[in-house]
């Protein structure tokens, strides 16, 4: 699996990366996270507002913090 936390860096988006961690940690579910910072990469997936929450290649939430409890329904 596949995680990929899409944002330019600010504090809600490391939240959400913070919050990722711990929902996987959690779960015991194991997955590839990275930040995706680029404008560009960002934009390729539509999504217009940070921070965003890929999982495998498909926006799950964007616009918003997820809590851990949320990610982890998502997994």
């Amino acid at each position: 699996m596949k995680i990929e936390i899409l944002g330019s860096g600010c504090a809600k988006c490391r939240k959400l990366y913070e919050n990722t961690l711990e929902a996987l940690g959690e779960s015991g579910v194991e997955a590839e996270v990275a930040k995706v910072e680029d404008i560009k990469k960002i934009m390729g997936y539509g999504v217009m507002s940070t921070p965003a929450i890929v999982v495998d290649g498909v926006v799950k939430a964007s616009g918003k913090v997820l809590s851990s409890k949320e990610i982890k329904a998502l997994l």
